[in-house]
């Protein structure tokens, strides 16, 4: 009898843990949505709808509130028992007038430099992350983004990641999107240095800074699944991989930046701390 109520019990934590809901995501045309950032409220539990609109997320709770969100659409929150089919409703973003001048780019400038040189991957590390660029008045000779450099780790080639700029709110959080277009970018397989041209958005380094954040595509063609024998137990386990990795600096900072269950927040300290940032930096020119 204790036998079987051990095996029920297994058998029951078993089910919770690796539940899980799958759905689709499309717009109101029924045109599949793909990498749509899918987050469940309140946790670190999150993942990315495919090419063709579907996802997979595990979650023991078919109550919970699971947030959909993506450039271009209006944000959606609804109850994981309701997420069968998702649709989403294109934003009426009002576009601002974009000024294009000449620009010289006779000047070049990076910021975002670190003085350590070593670098740190975190294979389960934050699937969401950023790095704030305060402005500073000597920007004002090479006020424009032309590249966006990631130091990145992948095992698999031509990884896809989401990269964002955000203007900083009255909070100081990432607020408000400044592309109006997704910008994925792709990985080598290896340890290597990127650089993308991001001329093309136009982008000048504002007055009160900005963030440039990472999103890990939890997608299949980024997933690679690893299997080892614990020496100890000699039972097998399979665990799954998302690439790329991005790499870490350790750096003086005081305010850290947190994505979690769909949200920022700010971790904040009276004097400067250790902590490990994103390894990007910007080049500026004029």
């Amino acid at each position: 009898m204790k036998d079987k109520r051990l095996l029920l019990l297994l058998f029951l934590i078993t089910s919770s843990v690796f539940s899980q809901l799958k759905g689709i995501v499309v717009d109101e045309n029924n045109t599949p949505i793909p990498f749509v950032n899918i987050w469940v409220e309140g946790e670190n539990i999150g993942t990315s709808s495919e090419e063709s609109g579907e996802f997979i997320i595990h979650t023991n709770n078919e109550n919970s509130r699971l947030i959909f969100n993506v450039l271009g659409y209006e944000k959606k929150i609804i109850l994981g028992k309701d997420c069968k089919k998702v649709i989403l409703k294109e934003s009426s973003i009002e576009l601002k007038e974009v000024f294009i001048s000449k620009r010289l780019e006779t000047k070049q400038k990076t910021i975002g430099k670190s003085e350590n040189k070593i670098f740190e991957a975190f294979p389960n590390g934050p699937k969401v992350d950023c790095k704030f660029f305060p402005f500073l008045p000597e920007y004002k000779k090479t006020p424009y983004i032309k590249y966006v450099t990631l130091q990145t780790d992948s095992k698999i080639e031509d990884a896809s990641i989401r990269l964002h700029f955000y203007s900083v709110g009255s909070d100081g959080l990432p607020d408000e999107n400044l592309l109006k277009k997704e910008n994925i970018v792709y990985i080598k397989n290896g340890v290597f240095k990127h650089k993308f041209d991001v001329s093309n958005y136009h982008l000048v380094m504002p007055k009160n800074g900005l963030f440039v954040v990472f999103e890990k595509l939890m997608i299949e063609k980024n997933k690679l699944e690893v299997t080892s024998i614990d020496k100890n137990s000699n039972i097998s386990k399979t665990e799954r991989l998302y690439f790329p990795y991005i790499l870490y600096d350790y750096v003086q900072r005081r305010d850290k930046f947190i994505f979690f269950g769909g949200k920022w927040s700010k971790e904040e300290n009276e004097e400067k701390m250790k902590i490990y940032e994103p390894a990007i930096n910007l080049v500026l020119t004029n």
